[in-house]
C-alpha cells in the first residue's frame, strides 16, 4: 500500500469534535496565563530566546536535515514538517513541573509560542516544505493558501488564548479549579480521539504504520536533544535546560492533525506521522520528567 495515495477518513462530526478539544485545551492552558508571563520574556531574555529559537527556527531545520538524511515517503517529510511547525504541546507546562525545571519560564514560552504559531506555523510549512522537492509536489497539488492556514491557527488557538486570559482576569480563583480539571480532560479527549481515529481506519494503520513507528521515535529524539543541547551549549540553569528540552520535544500534534484534516484531506503519511507523534510524545516526555524528577528529590535528600 502507498502511504502517499491513502487518506484517513474522518467524518466531519469528529473532526468539529477535534476543533472544539483543541479550543478547550488552548482555553485551559490561557487560564494559567497572565499579561505578566509576557513581561517575564524580557527579564529572562537568553532563556527565553533560545527557547523561541529551538522551536521554531532550529528545530525545524533539523527536521529537515533529518527528511535529507532519511528520505521518508512525501507525505510523511511532510508530516514531520507540519509537526516541527507547530508550537509546544499543552502538556509541556506540567511535564516541566514535574521534572523540577523553570515553570515559569515554560508557561512564558507557552504564551508567546501559542501566539508566534499564528504566523510561524504556516510559514515554517511552506518554506521548509516548498525547499524539499517531493513535499514541494504534494503541496502545489493540494494548493494550500497559507491565508487560510492563519485564519485556523488563529481561531483555534488565538481566540481562547484571549478568552481564557479574560476570564483569568476576571475570575482568577474559579479559573484556577477550572484549569485543574480542563487540561486532563482535553489530554483525555485527544487520546480518544487518536483511538478512535485508529479504530475506523485501523486495516490502513496496521499496513502503514510500520513506517512511521522508528521515524517518529528518532524525530521526538531529535527535538528533545536539541532543547537540552542548545541550553548546555549556552550555560543555561539545569532548571532551564529541562524546560527547553520538553518545551522542543512536546508539540501540539492536535493543532497538526486539525491542519491535516482540515487541508490536507487526511493525507495517509501526515496523519499517521501526527497521531503517532501525539501519542509517543507523552510517553516520552512523561519518561524524561519522571526521571529528572527522580534526580532532583534525591539531589534534595542529599
Amino acid at each position: 500500500m502507498d502511504i502517499d495515495s491513502i487518506q484517513i477518513h474522518f467524518s466531519q462530526e469528529a473532526l468539529w469534535l477535534l476543533n472544539l478539544c483543541l479550543a478547550i485545551v488552548m482555553f485551559g492552558v490561557a487560564l494559567d496565563i497572565s499579561p505578566s508571563d509576557f513581561k517575564r520574556l524580557w527579564r529572562s531574555p537568553k532563556s527565553s530566546l533560545l527557547g523561541v529559537a529551538s522551536q521554531f527556527i532550529i528545530l525545524p531545520a533539523l527536521t529537515f536535515g533529518l527528511i535529507l538524511i532519511l528520505q521518508p515517503k512525501p507525505s510523511i517529510a511532510l508530516g514531520m514538517i507540519l509537526v516541527a511547525a507547530c508550537p509546544g504541546g499543552n502538556i509541556s507546562n506540567f511535564m516541566t513541573h514535574l521534572s523540577g525545571g523553570n515553570t515559569a519560564l515554560s508557561v512564558s514560552l507557552t504564551a508567546f509560542a501559542t501566539v508566534a504559531a499564528i504566523f510561524m506555523t504556516p510559514f515554517n510549512l511552506q518554506f521548509w516544505g516548498n525547499l524539499y522537492p517531493p513535499t514541494a509536489s504534494v503541496l502545489r497539488t493540494i494548493s494550500i493558501n497559507p491565508l487560510d492556514i492563519f485564519k485556523t491557527i488563529a481561531l483555534i488557538l488565538g481566540l481562547p488564548l484571549i478568552l481564557g486570559m479574560w476570564w483569568r482576569s476576571y475570575q482568577p480563583e474559579l479559573a484556577q479549579k477550572m484549569a485543574k480539571w480542563l487540561k486532563p480532560l482535553s489530554i483525555l479527549i485527544f487520546i480518544g480521539f487518536v483511538a478512535v481515529a485508529f479504530s475506523l481506519n485501523y486495516d490502513i494503520f496496521k499496513k502503514v504504520i510500520h513506517l512511521v513507528i522508528l521515524i517518529v521515535l528518532i524525530h521526538n529524539a531529535v527535538a528533545l536533544s536539541s532543547g537540552y543541547l542548545l541550553a548546555r551549549i549556552f550555560s543555561l540553569p539545569l532548571a532551564d535546560q529541562k524546560t527547553l528540552t520538553i518545551e522542543t520535544g512536546i508539540q501540539n500534534s492536535g493543532l497538526g492533525l486539525l491542519l491535516i484534516f482540515t487541508f490536507f484531506e487526511g493525507l495517509g503519511g501526515m496523519t499517521i506521522i501526527a497521531a503517532w507523534w501525539g501519542i509517543w510524545h507523552i510517553l516520552s516526555g512523561l519518561a524524561i520528567s519522571w526521571y529528572w524528577s527522580g534526580k532532583t528529590q534525591l539531589s534534595s535528600s542529599t
